[in-house]
């Protein structure tokens, strides 16, 4: 894939268009993607996707400090990629930016810097400070173009549409498994694994506690959950736990993601780790002693490797 941060030496034939910030790259945006590349692929032409860094919503409400994203940068890059996506253009979202009305975007940008005759996106897209970029304001403002616009509706699951809001509301509510299918892929993220307080460990349960370097990276709600555990390219079983661990923590130092790696001995210090949730077994709870939390890991434990061997 090439990625372009700025239309400088931009150089695609025939491309084909698809304009969105794709946070989640999910199955309503996969919907918008696989039309784009089928219309590339009628035309002789590629699929480029346009994208724009940082998030609308943190550079237009800088007082918003709780917006949590599905995916970082590279995270949508590489499930671009992985959909066949060859040319991904990351425009920077500056106020500068955000002052182009719908008209100015798509003259400048869309046929100006990029040449484009046709352009797909999906329902809930706006382009523009006017927030007007519908199919016939776009086609209003570049009659004198050859620009082809189709603008795509959006999925529904359970009766409403899938969104990238939607989404992350979900995973707050701890619902992975419609999360999941929504995504059309498992919910991750990756970290480094630091230095803990190794209280697992003395109890039979070692735990990698990880840190996740974005702080704008959603993480789920509290408890515990069955994971996949992808380390040196190898993806291993385990349980992870996410809260403030109330039956050995007496601080409220701020929430640990702490995952315990089933049949592995090896350290794991500073190495990066990536995960995939695959379900949520319960709320976190606080247990009257060890030896009761012991009790509720081993059952956990055994709820956990029958969740993932049926996802094998």
């Amino acid at each position: 894939m090439t990625v372009y941060n700025n239309l400088e030496n931009f150089s695609v034939e025939k491309p084909v268009v698809s304009v969105g910030t794709f946070d989640g790259v999910h199955i309503g945006h996969r919907h918008i993607l696989q039309r784009t590349l089928s219309w590339a692929k009628e035309v002789g032409g590629e699929a480029v996707v346009v994208t724009l860094w940082p998030h609308p919503r943190i550079v237009l409400n800088p007082e918003v400090q709780n917006l949590k994203l599905l995916n970082t940068p590279e995270e949508k890059e590489m499930l671009l990629q992985q959909l066949g996506i060859k040319h991904l253009v990351v425009l920077p979202f500056t106020a500068e930016f955000a002052s182009l009305t719908s008209c100015q975007f798509i003259r400048q940008y869309i046929l100006g810097a990029m040449n484009a005759h046709y352009l797909v996106y999906g329902f809930d897209h706006r382009f523009g400070c006017d927030r007007e970029g519908d199919p016939a304001k776009i086609k209003g403002c570049v009659s004198d173009s050859q620009l082809e616009v189709e603008k795509l509706e959006g999925l529904l699951m359970n009766h409403k549409k899938i969104s990238s809001t939607h989404i992350r509301q979900v995973l707050l509510d701890g619902d992975i498994a419609n999360a999941n299918k929504m995504l059309g892929y498992q919910y991750f993220l990756s970290g480094k694994v630091i230095e803990g307080r190794r209280i697992g460990r003395s109890i039979g349960f070692p735990t990698a506690n990880i840190e996740v370097k974005e702080n704008y990276k959603l993480v789920p709600t509290d408890g515990v959950y069955a994971v996949k555990v992808k380390i040196d390219d190898k993806w291993l079983n385990g349980m992870l736990n996410i809260g403030q661990n109330p039956t050995v923590s007496h601080s409220h130092a701020g929430r640990s993601i702490e995952v315990n790696i089933f049949d592995y001995a090896d350290t794991l210090y500073n190495q990066q780790v990536s995960l995939q949730f695959i379900a949520r077994l319960r709320n976190e709870i606080k247990f009257d002693s060890i030896d009761l939390l012991r009790q509720q890991l081993e059952k956990d434990k055994a709820e956990c490797l029958k969740i993932l061997r049926m996802h094998h």
